[in-house]
């Protein structure tokens, strides 16, 4: 059905930050972008609203729902646990495809933290751990996987400060997965969470943080 492809796809591009918190969804824009008509869109946002991902307010628009460093902290703490476990798993199905796939994802990485363009490493970063995912070769924790990437909006968080450190995480954890540690790939993923948990941390704290 057409609307369940719009619907994925937009759910694609509030994954990869294409959207920020609170922004205002033009539907004819989007419906003129993919190629469809306004109905399929709209279809889509109800979907998308059910899920808590945007807010449609009569006489004003949809709008990307605005996600609490709370509640984005709280995502983070379910993902340091599912993505350890996954990395342990991708260990046994690293292969040379995927570490060619992973390295040109580093090389973007590296080139948009030289740019200061964080929406590209962003993209970058979702394409990275989506790799090791799929690597698990676990169904189950693909899908769980899968919907806490759906509940992971952009927070309105400056990442700039961490982008080297998660950069250098990626690479760690690309050299343990190549020599087929299955112990370290998990302990650096779980610390590569808990990076942007810090940071989610220092922006709560921070006076007028708290949202």
């Amino acid at each position: 059905m057409l609307s369940g492809q719009v619907y994925e796809t937009l759910k694609e591009m509030i994954a990869q930050h294409r959207f920020q918190p609170g922004c205002w969804l033009n539907v004819e824009r989007l419906s003129k972008e993919l190629n469809v008509s306004r109905t399929p869109v709209w279809e889509a946002v109800r979907r998308l609203e059910m899920e808590g991902l945007v807010n449609n307010i009569p006489y004003r628009g949809v709008f990307m729902t605005e996600m609490t460093l709370e509640r984005a902290l709280e995502l983070y703490q379910v993902r340091e646990v599912l993505e350890g476990l996954a990395g342990r798993l991708a260990v046994h199905h690293m292969n040379e495809k995927s570490h060619e796939r992973m390295t040109q994802s580093l090389q973007s990485q590296l080139k948009s933290i030289q740019d200061g363009d964080v929406v590209a490493y962003s993209e970058s970063d979702f394409e990275f751990h989506a790799i090791i995912h799929k690597m698990s070769h676990n169904s189950v924790l693909q899908e769980m996987l899968e919907s806490l990437k759906a509940k992971m909006q952009p927070i309105n968080m400056d990442v700039r400060p961490i982008l080297h450190r998660l950069y250098r995480d990626h690479d760690q954890i690309l050299r343990a997965l190549q020599f087929g540690d299955a112990e370290a790939t998990d302990r650096i993923i779980r610390r590569h969470n808990r990076v942007v948990q810090d940071q989610i941390k220092r922006e709560i704290e921070r006076p007028g943080g708290k949202v």
